[in-house]
């Protein structure tokens, strides 16, 4: 069983700044990639960011250069710093990872989510 928390969403002003972080626990042997998934009321949920455990980064265009994705892996924990927040920004935030388990077997895992309301 693999679990994934996450934290920091909330409210902040256009062109603020908000820092997400996503901790993977549970029978972890190694972490393949990490994510960061979003999805606006009405809309699909799309990619945001991803990194893999060698540091490897993709970035969705609407994002670059504003959002910074990182991993820690000693702590089993990514982040999203997001600067230059835009209302369009908006969304709940999920985390999301590929996992090979300690039985070796491919897990993917998604978080519950957490909000970020960006005001113009």
């Amino acid at each position: 069983q693999v679990q994934l928390v996450e934290s920091g969403g909330g409210l902040v002003q256009a062109g603020g700044s908000l820092r997400l972080s996503c901790a993977a626990s549970g029978s972890i042997f190694k972490i393949n990639f990490m994510g960061w998934y979003r999805q606006a009321p009405g809309k699909q949920r799309e990619l945001v960011a991803t990194i893999t455990s060698a540091g490897s980064t993709n970035y969705a265009d609407s994002v670059k250069g504003r959002f910074t994705i990182s991993m820690d892996n000693a702590k089993n924990t990514v982040y999203l710093q997001m600067n230059s927040l835009k209302p369009e920004d908006t969304a709940v935030y999920y985390c999301n990872a590929e996992i090979t388990t300690t039985r070796f077997l491919p897990v993917a895992s998604w978080g519950q989510g957490t909000q970020v309301t960006v005001s113009a």
